[in-house]
């Protein structure tokens, strides 16, 4: 399996970012999909995971803002960013259980 991540970018503390990673090679439709990001200096930290069913987990600070959702047919996750704050600010990473990993895709907001 690869995974293919894009949609970061820089935006303005307030404003919103979609975030979308695809698998492609042998996947399992079955399984879960989500989110990291590391932030500069820090450690990698969990995000998200969406179920193949739809349910999803969430870090409890992050989920007031941020949603996931899935599209089956595409093989594609989608991270939705709103109220982006600078602490935000890092490189967020797909993860496909347990070791599959995109390439990163940076996410700067401007205070």
């Amino acid at each position: 399996v690869q995974l293919q991540a894009s949609g970061g970018g820089l935006v303005q503390a307030g404003g919103s970012l979609t975030l979308s990673c695809t698998a492609s090679g042998s996947v399992n439709r079955d399984n879960a999909m989500g989110w990291y990001r590391q932030a500069p200096g820090k450690q990698r930290e969990w995000v998200t995971y969406i179920f193949a069913d739809g349910r999803t987990n969430f870090d409890s600070l992050l989920k007031a803002r941020f949603t996931i959702d899935r599209d089956n047919a595409k093989n594609t996750i989608y991270l939705r960013m709103n109220n982006l704050k600078p602490e935000d600010t890092g490189t967020y990473y797909c993860h496909y259980p347990p070791g599959v990993w995109g390439q990163g895709t940076q996410v700067t907001v401007s205070s």
